[in-house]
């Protein structure tokens, strides 16, 4: 365990499907501090553009977006019963909608679009004023906070990231297959890593971590050792 460690900042981006997550909110949980799911936004606007048939095919009618997005209120909530933070689109719990396959084909479309990128950066900023934070992204350590403490880069190889993908998709009951799922997560890393606005990219001070072979255990391992050593404190 770590402790005695300043309120820092802490910034996880990488590809799709790497656990980028479930690490920070492991690193969370052992650290006490708050944990903040930015793609979860980008999901919850996905979901609305969806419902509202403001996508439709590969095309996303942005006047029409741009009009509704003030409209919009996301928020994360506390399940009483579970102890999970779970993402709330106009007070509707919408957790499990935003995970599913429908969404996570279009949220790199949409969160591609230069003024959602601008409106939920300035969100994500307000709510890690005040320290002691982990937020996980795309953008976290070169747009949000090019200042964290401690900035991570998650990889990890497309098909080990597809397998995860389509047992977590199946434990839900998304009857998908392996290589729609592999189709998908290369098809978000080429237009999260070519978009005109904030693209995917590893912070230059940033440090990479493959978790292509590691299990949970062994990436808080490896976070551990990193702060002890970065901030010399002795692990108990």
């Amino acid at each position: 365990m770590i402790s005695n460690l300043p309120a820092l900042v802490i910034a996880i981006d990488g590809h799709s499907s790497t656990g980028k997550s479930s690490f920070a909110k492991a690193i969370a949980k052992e650290l006490g501090y708050t944990y903040i799911d930015s793609g979860a936004m980008y999901r919850a606007i996905t979901l609305f553009a969806l419902r509202e048939k403001i996508i439709i095919g590969e095309h996303v009618d942005e006047e029409r977006l741009a009009e509704a997005i003030d409209l919009v209120m996301i928020s994360f909530v506390r399940n009483n019963e579970s102890g999970k933070i779970e993402m709330h689109l106009n007070l509707e719990n919408v957790e499990d909608e935003i995970r599913g396959i429908k969404v996570s084909e279009k949220v790199s479309v949409i969160s591609k679009i230069g003024f959602v990128r601008r409106k939920l950066v300035e969100y994500q900023r307000k709510m890690g004023e005040n320290s002691s934070v982990v937020m996980d992204g795309r953008d976290i350590g070169t747009v949000v906070f090019p200042n964290a403490d401690i900035k991570i880069f998650m990889t990890a190889d497309p098909l080990i990231r597809a397998e995860r993908r389509f047992k977590e998709l199946h434990e839900k009951g998304d009857n998908v297959s392996l290589q729609t799922i592999e189709h998908n997560i290369l098809e978000r890393d080429f237009i999260d890593q070519n978009r005109e606005e904030s693209p995917l990219c590893k912070a230059d001070d940033a440090l990479v971590l493959d978790n292509s072979y590691m299990t949970p255990e062994e990436q808080m391992v490896w976070f551990r050792n990193l702060v002890s050593g970065k901030y010399k404190l002795e692990l108990s």
